[in-house]
This record gives C-alpha cells, sequence and structure tokens, in this order.
C-alpha cells in the first residue's frame, strides 16, 4: 500500500482539493483508495457526502488513532492512501508525514505562505525526513508568480514538483457535486494538471520503493 500525507503549515492553501485530486487519480488508476481526515473541519468528509461514486472511501480519524486506521486499511486491501492532515497541527502533521511513503506540501505562490515552509522543513526533520516535495498550488494562468515561488521553494533547500496546479474554476466546480477536477471535466486543463500531479506521485513512490528494496507495489486492479 502506498501511503501519501498532504501537510501544510498555512490553512487555505488547498491542501484538501490536493488531497481529493491524489485520491481520485489513483481511482481513476483502477486502484482501490482510501482518504484519512484527519482535519477537524472534515472537508473531506463533506465532499464525500456529495459523491455518487464508491471510492476513494473518506474516513474521517482522529490524529491518535492514524496507525490503528492506516492497519485497517491495508486490512481492508487499499492500495493507495491518502492522509489530510489539519494546518498549524505540528505533531499531528508530523505523525502523518513518519508514516508516509510521501509528503506532499501544498504553498500559494506568495509570501505569506513561503514564509512557513522552514517550519514545515524543520517538522520534517522531526518526522525522519520522508520523501517530501511542495507543489505549488493556486497559481494564476498568467504571469511568473509560480516560477518564482519554484525557485524561492528551491533556494530553501526543498524539492519542488515540475507540476504546477492552477487556480481554475473546475477544482471549485467539481468539489460542489463530490467530484475532482478529473472526473468533472476531463479534457480540461485542471484534470490533466492533477492527473500530471497523481502521476508524478506515483513514479517518486515507486522510485522509493525501488531504492530501498521494499515489496513490489500492489498491482492495479482492472
Amino acid at each position: 500500500m502506498y501511503i501519501v500525507a498532504v501537510i501544510a503549515e498555512k490553512g487555505g492553501v488547498g491542501k484538501t482539493t490536493i488531497a481529493l485530486a491524489l485520491a481520485v487519480g489513483a481511482v481513476l488508476d483502477k486502484k482501490r483508495v482510501a482518504v484519512i481526515d484527519t482535519d477537524p473541519q472534515a472537508t473531506a468528509s463533506k465532499w464525500t457526502d456529495r459523491r455518487e461514486h464508491e471510492f476513494p472511501w473518506v474516513v474521517p480519524t482522529h490524529a491518535a488513532r492514524l496507525r490503528t486506521a492506516i492497519e485497517q486499511a491495508k486490512g481492508q486491501g487499499i492500495e493507495f492512501l491518502v492522509i489530510d492532515t489539519p494546518p498549524h497541527a505540528g505533531t499531528d502533521a508530523a505523525e502523518a508525514a513518519r508514516l508516509a511513503d510521501a509528503v506532499l506540501i501544498p504553498i500559494e505562490p506568495h509570501l505569506f505562505t513561503l514564509e512557513t515552509l522552514p517550519k514545515l522543513g524543520d517538522l520534517l526533520k522531526i518526522a525522519g525526513n520522508p520523501p517530501a516535495f511542495v507543489v505549488v498550488n493556486k497559481a494564476a494562468t498568467q504571469g511568473k508568480e509560480a516560477k518564482q515561488a519554484a525557485d524561492h521553494v528551491r533556494a530553501l533547500g526543498l524539492p519542488v514538483c515540475p507540476v504546477i496546479i492552477h487556480q481554475r474554476a473546475a477544482h471549485r466546480h467539481a468539489g460542489n457535486v463530490g467530484q475532482a477536477a478529473a472526473e468533472f471535466e476531463p479534457g480540461g486543463k485542471a484534470a490533466q494538471e492533477a492527473i500530471s500531479l497523481y502521476t508524478y506521485t506515483m513514479q517518486l513512490l515507486n522510485k522509493g520503493k525501488k531504492t530501498h528494496g521494499q515489496a513490489k507495489p500492489a498491482r492495479a486492479r482492472a
């Protein structure tokens, strides 16, 4: 089972949107998928209440029961698990990062968010330095702000995802009906970016499995 934690120090950066985009990407890849929602705002849990499809399962879970929830997911045949964490919750996010195969850090391309990254770098150290990368999210479709933000992140010594997620209405409209952009508007640019993010994440996960000599990942179900 692959485990991906999505963490952010600042609220409002689109953390849950990224978590659900990854989860739906895995569903479209024919995997059994679950989201562990540890955020008290329960945005992912409310999203699934509006959803018609079975997967991804969204399970609201207190952070103290995270390990148990992961073991239960394994026992139920989940192949791809996303942990959506609360903002401003260092210990909860650190535990999620510690248990994850990869950590995604969504940021908005402006200074208020970029200033939180050193603290997140410290959190990753506490979590044992799991594989992690920053995703520039909610970027304007024009201008240089996304590139400038990515350059700033690299200067801090943090890896940056080459896929930029832009501010597009499809993400908002999809969430309103319990979908992700890849389902709501499959041929749109928001869908293409979301699937590219999932593909990039899977490439890193598979590379990490090989690098550390772990068992081969479960095959996607037809």
